[in-house]
């Protein structure tokens, strides 16, 4: 995982040059603090036996230094990790646009967001607070051995034990505990901000139907659940922390007992451990962040890899020309362990032909618009665009020829423009007004006080629901693909919009073809064919 992370991160020379030219100031400024830190013990311990010594110049020279290499140090290595951050987020969201047909599948959206922000930012402190400082540890050994150990090696085998114990033990304790907690406060978190998501978006219903303090019972619930996991992790970094202090402690009270008779060499030896011991003092957080890093990464990797469409053939076939849609003899179901949703359907959707296919929830409607556009592949039988096996052909190519409105198609909290542009980048405002009036929606558009530029809120919620509908189907009459897949445009209209939205289609639709899946005939009289789906399978429901 780390190798994948650093193959995102790094991927061009200048950046590993920064990296690695930020770890050699980082090690220059910890030689420098070694180096002042034993020479002004040996001073002081001269000054304590009465000895007089003129101060040389490169105690100064190394005072002036030691702070200029911790500001670049510093410099260099945030400037890695919030490159990396940058890298990390566009590499994760492309990943999941590229499979974006499928949406997040079975995953819930607060885990996606908790990947996305909170996963990503646990890698920022990977370069600064653990490569970093394990590498300036290893260094640090040999040090240790040749100042401590000019006395006694005794002692300095001693101090490097202890050493060892309170840098990469701890290291290693403080990973593994991490790595094992990280999952579960993830997931504890993710599930709270599902709930909480949940409470404030169904607020009014909460609020009207008096079911206030069981919303706030199930908040609070999954709050206990993050604080349980958060509670029980940092008891466990406190012990880690506590066996470090020990060690350090230990180094300290050998070299005083084994350097005790000669005062210069006892003192310059302690400042040498003291600092060395400081240098590891994190080595326990490091070890940590280490833990919740690899886990992070281990989840980022695992959800960007997840194919979330149908993939795509190593050698695609050319997009042919012709629009038919058809469904042969397929079968499909969701996964291993779940029902057939199709046993044996065929259907087709004739170059300009409207279709309708109807059924119940749950019966599987939507499920040809995931088939057809590739978002997932059937167990058995072929899907063919244009006389072409869908299977060969790349999901970008197919989604050229379909456009897909749905009841659950997304407005997002932007400008009414923007919102349309979504579906044709090139598209100018005689285009869109051009649009808006094919939907009948133009003349409310331009009654706003900033016409296209009106924000339309989050989820469209500054804007009524029939308003919604044409202002999605306007943006789906932009798109220019031949095949238009309508699943329950209407959800939620009355039957009045209803009428007037498939009076709308009618008049727009033009030379497309037309397939409609939904649950009432409402919208269907105009249609070519009308198909029940039922049981898995389809039965005419017209002559």
């Amino acid at each position: 995982m780390l190798r994948t992370l650093l193959g995102i991160a790094l991927p061009w020379k200048r950046r590993s040059l920064v990296a690695v030219f930020g770890a050699w100031v980082a090690f220059a400024a910890l030689g420098t603090n070694i180096a002042l830190t034993a020479m002004t013990g040996r001073f002081i311990a001269a000054a304590a036996i009465g000895t007089t010594v003129a101060l040389p110049l490169s105690l100064g020279i190394l005072g002036l230094a030691l702070p200029m290499l911790r500001y670049f140090e510093r410099l260099f290595a945030h400037d890695v990790s919030f490159r990396m951050l940058t890298d990390v987020r566009i590499w994760l969201f492309c990943r999941l646009a590229a499979g974006g047909a499928g949406g997040l599948g079975f995953r819930r959206g607060g885990i996606a967001l908790g990947r996305l922000v909170t996963d990503v930012e646990a890698l920022n402190t990977l370069y600064p607070r653990v490569l970093l400082p394990t590498a300036g540890a290893v260094l640090l050994v040999p040090v240790m051995l040749l100042v401590v150990g000019q006395e006694s090696w005794l002692a300095a085998s001693v101090v490097v034990v202890c050493f060892v114990l309170a840098g990469l033990v701890v290291l290693l304790a403080g990973f593994h505990s991490a790595r094992a907690a990280t999952g579960n406060t993830a997931q504890a978190i993710a599930t709270l901000r599902v709930a909480t998501d949940d409470a404030l978006s169904g607020l009014r219903e909460i609020k009207v139907s008096g079911a206030d303090g069981m919303m706030l019972a199930l908040v609070q619930a999954q709050e206990a659940r993050v604080f349980r996991t958060e509670r029980d992790f940092a008891a466990q970094r406190a012990l880690i922390r506590a066996v470090a202090f020990l060690a350090a402690q230990g180094a300290l009270l050998t070299v005083l007992l084994i350097h005790g008779a000669n005062v210069t060499q006892t003192i310059a030896a302690i400042f040498v451990t003291v600092v060395a011991f400081e240098a590891i003092a994190i080595m326990p957080c490091a070890g940590v962040l280490a833990g919740h890093a690899t886990a992070s990464v281990t989840g980022l990797v695992d959800m960007a890899m997840t194919q979330s469409c149908a993939p795509d053939p190593p050698s695609p076939a050319i997009l042919p020309k012709a629009t038919a849609l058809s469904f042969d003899h397929v079968r499909f179901r969701w996964s291993a362990d779940h029902s057939l949703v199709f046993e044996d359907v065929s259907l087709q959707v004739p170059s300009m032909g409207r279709v309708a296919v109807l059924g119940p929830s749950g019966a599987g409607k939507s499920t040809l618009a995931a088939l057809a556009l590739k978002v997932v592949s059937p167990e058995s039988g072929w899907i063919r665009l244009g006389g072409a096996d869908i299977a060969n052909l790349r999901a970008a190519d197919v989604h050229k020829k379909i456009a897909y409105l749905s009841h659950t198609t997304h407005l997002f909290g932007d400008t009414i423009r923007n919102n349309l542009r979504l579906a044709r980048r090139d598209a100018d405002d005689a285009v869109i007004w051009e649009a808006l009036e094919a939907v009948r929606v133009a003349h409310l558009v331009r009654a706003l006080p900033d016409g296209l530029d009106t924000w339309i809120g989050e989820y469209g919620i500054q804007i009524c629901g029939a308003q919604a509908r044409r202002i999605l189907l306007a943006r789906t009459l932009l798109n220019l693909a031949p095949i238009l897949i309508l699943d329950e445009p209407c959800a939620g209209l009355d039957l009045a919009a209803q009428r007037e939205f498939f009076d709308i289609l009618g008049e727009t639709l033009g030379n497309r073809s037309l397939l409609l899946v939904g649950q009432h005939l409402a919208g269907t009289e105009r249609l070519d064919r009308v198909w029940r789906l039922q049981g898995g399978r389809l039965m005419s429901a017209t002559g």
